[in-house]
């Protein structure tokens, strides 16, 4: 099964937890003829010895892919299967070797998609020189327990690591949205246009009747892009409510005195790192050289792909 294929392929995982040796009699007793400063300190030691060691490394060597896109698949029972179309240009070469002794970790480099020389600078040629491979443009490291079988130069086939039905993790960089508030701030602008036009038509009759011509206009909030970025509730549109989609405070006022580092507001979204965990491998071709893989992987099409074995830990293994 795919599930044990991948649990078999990662043996670091249950040597993610830091086996710590318990603290001894003596140091226990210790704790009650300290000073607080030093109980403080010791009882954070104590308390540290017990943590779970975040488990950094890949479950097995991965590749790095293009997205072309998606369609729809048809199992041989007749269902409809949505799935990402991931190509594979020339690369997924073996550039680079780090060893414990060397770099202090071990970790497989590979290179992918070959580009011409004029595009990479000298140190960047010479290094890929070194492992007599082409001119590559994306070098990604795959951290792991052991690099054993692995030499500057070797193909890394994707036949040979993954087969249908494996459940494999996607990151790549997701789609970028803009500045969500921008297109809000021009409606704004719009109707402060209108009011400002109206005022002006109205001067002559604001003059002598003594008043103020013009409404005070629609909602004049520059903060529409917490709901679509941050999912954040809408209010009231009706019985005079002017903060439709407003953010509402930001904060209290003396105290603090200032907005908190961090808060929810329209910003730039979208563009960053993202990672899709456990997603099937539904059909591998040879001959079009490319992986489809069930349901949607960061990007748009052209997207910058890395595919590694899925890290299954615990309650993540899936049912089926």
């Amino acid at each position: 099964m795919a599930v044990s294929s991948a649990v078999a392929r990662c043996p670091s995982i249950t040597s993610c937890r830091g086996d710590h040796p318990k603290p001894s009699l003596s140091f226990s007793f210790s704790l009650f003829h300290s000073s607080p400063s030093n109980k403080a300190s010791s009882l954070r030691k104590r308390a540290s010895s017990s943590l779970v060691v975040k488990c950094g490394f890949e479950a097995g060597v991965g590749v790095m892919g293009t997205k072309l896109g998606m369609m729809t698949f048809f199992e041989p029972s007749g269902t409809a299967v949505p799935v990402t179309v991931v190509g594979f240009r020339e690369g997924n070469v073996v550039t680079q070797v780090k060893t414990t002794s060397t770099d202090g970790y071990d970790s497989v480099q590979v290179g992918y998609r070959r580009v011409r020389d004029r595009k990479l600078t000298k140190p960047e040629l010479g290094h890929l020189q070194k492992a007599g491979t082409v001119p590559l443009r994306h070098l990604q490291e795959f951290r792991l327990t052991s690099v054993e079988g692995f030499e500057p130069g070797n193909q890394i086939v994707v036949e040979d690591i993954f087969k249908e039905g494996d459940l494999v993790d996607v990151s790549g960089n997701s789609i970028g949205k803009g500045f969500q508030d921008w297109n809000s701030i021009l409606i704004v602008t719009s109707v402060h246009s209108s009011i400002l036009s109206k005022e002006e038509e109205n001067t002559d009759s604001d003059d002598n009747n003594g008043g103020h011509g013009g409404n005070d206009g629609g909602d004049t909030s520059y903060g529409y892009g917490g709901i679509k970025r941050h999912n954040f509730k809408r209010g009231p549109m009706t019985h005079g409510s002017k903060s439709h989609r407003a953010l509402g405070s930001i904060g209290a006022g003396t105290t603090p005195g200032h907005v908190y580092k961090g808060k929810k507001m329209p910003g730039r979204m979208g563009g960053t790192k993202t990672k899709i965990r456990k997603l099937k491998i539904v059909k591998i071709d040879k001959d079009l050289r490319v992986v489809m893989i069930k349901g949607a992987v960061p990007g748009k099409p052209g997207n910058l792909l890395r595919i590694t074995p899925a890290k299954i830990v615990g309650k993540n293994i899936p049912k089926n």
